[in-house]
């Protein structure tokens, strides 16, 4: 079941306000994609980043593949427990997997992402190509 209280991005990222930062992650569809998740690339923090700007990498027994930022804000917290245990994204993707977080965020671009409904939508039309 995808989570209602975030948004998503087409690239599969996820971010949820939480305690006035977004925090950002991949989606489940996006980590069953990969399987096993074999290190995670991390973004600086103090970074400014735009909307749909590559920020990190993740790695996996299958692909690579770019992370990038749903809106557009500076990083200001890393997930560091991924150096060492990056399969947490395979875990727990909506709760200790998550990435990065960002402030002074831009709120207009979080409500144009899309829904949960609408994600799984577009993964079900996905999935059928």
């Amino acid at each position: 079941m995808t989570p209602s209280d975030r948004r998503y991005t087409e690239t599969h990222e996820w971010v949820k306000i939480e305690k006035g930062l977004a925090v950002v992650g991949i989606s489940d569809h996006a980590q069953k994609a990969l399987g096993d998740i074999t290190f995670v690339e991390l973004p600086d923090t103090d970074q400014t980043v735009e909307q749909d700007d590559e920020c990190g990498v993740i790695e996996s027994v299958k692909a690579a593949s770019d992370i990038y930022a749903p809106i557009g804000g500076t990083i200001v917290e890393v997930n560091d427990g991924l150096d060492s245990t990056p399969e947490i994204v395979n875990e727990d993707p909506y709760g200790e997997g998550w990435i990065f977080k960002l402030a002074n965020f831009d709120k207009d671009q979080f409500e144009d992402l899309l829904d949960a409904a609408d994600y799984e939508a577009m993964n079900e039309e996905e999935d059928e190509e």
